[in-house]
């Protein structure tokens, strides 16, 4: 039986799945049969990035699956060295040959480095233009996101950041809500770093509710209207972590996951100018 996903209402009126499915890292020659089997399992948001490589593959499956296009929700991104205005717009173009679709339900710009405001400007064109339905971040800390919401007039639909038991982004989560901006959990399951799998808090939750670890944590976010899009190349996997409807975490659950916040990135510290110098110097094919 399908599992029926809720939805969050966007800014501008767009419904976007609650639950979605992520191919970060996973590989172009597997993500085809990945995507295939997490659409059969129920999944409606596919989530994918030029700076994934695998746009392709993502198509291919979307096309195999013979499900109507008004009934999925594709998300993909914007890599730094196609920021600009001009240059965004072809970007968008390219991504889009290779999903083989017609237009986007959500675009995001990747990272909050390089020339984003030409991006951006880029991106309100193509959403004024329909070709994409919303548009909005990722990786944005609210400095940036403040700072982009002030000097624009389209807001950014959605903030696709590391949000996980371990990192719970509470500042940015609250800055969110103030602009109507949804708030999008990457690496919901901590990438399965600092034992996350093996937690005491969050394995005893877990034996209370008869649920997984991995429930817990996607629960967790979805239960603070979080969207989040776990990945896994496992059937298994992806029905599980779809099945965290039909539970609901106490008080006390919520309390002793919020003493888990260490505050820090388990990925990418974004405040590291070797890092970002690093991360602007990526080049893909896109």
């Amino acid at each position: 039986m399908t599992v029926k996903i809720p939805h969050v209402t966007l800014n501008n009126g767009v419904q976007m799945p609650l639950l979605g499915f992520g191919v970060f890292q996973v590989p172009d020659d597997q993500t085809q049969k990945a995507v295939e089997d997490a659409l059969e399992a129920g999944y409606r948001l596919i989530d994918t990035a030029a700076a994934y490589e695998n746009e392709r593959a993502v198509g291919r499956a979307i096309a195999a699956s013979g499900i109507p296009r008004d009934e999925l929700f594709v998300t993909t991104k914007l890599w730094i060295q196609d920021y600009g205005q001009d240059s965004a717009k072809h970007a968008f173009d390219r991504s889009l040959d290779r999903l083989g679709l017609d237009h986007l339900d959500l675009y995001l710009i990747h990272q909050p480095f390089g020339d984003y405001y030409g991006a951006w400007r880029a991106m309100e064109d193509l959403n004024r233009d329909g070709r994409t339905r919303a548009i909005g971040v990722s990786n944005f800390y609210p400095d940036r996101l403040a700072d982009l919401v002030t000097h624009n007039e389209i807001i950014p639909a959605v903030n696709q950041i590391e949000t996980h038991v371990f990192f719970q982004r509470t500042t940015d989560h609250q800055l969110m809500r103030e602009h109507g901006i949804q708030h999008e959990s990457w690496g919901p399951l901590s990438q399965g770093g600092q034992g996350f799998f093996d937690n005491p808090v969050l394995t005893g939750i877990a034996r209370a509710h008869d649920k997984t670890v991995a429930q817990i944590a996607l629960r967790w976010l979805v239960q603070q209207e979080t969207v989040a899009i776990p990945k896994s190349v496992r059937p298994e996997r992806m029905a599980e972590n779809l099945d965290v409807f039909d539970f609901q975490l106490t008080d006390d659950d919520m309390a002793r996951i919020a003493d888990l916040d260490t505050g820090r990135s388990q990925v990418f510290d974004h405040h590291d100018p070797a890092g970002v110098k690093w991360l602007g110097g990526v080049r893909f094919n896109t």
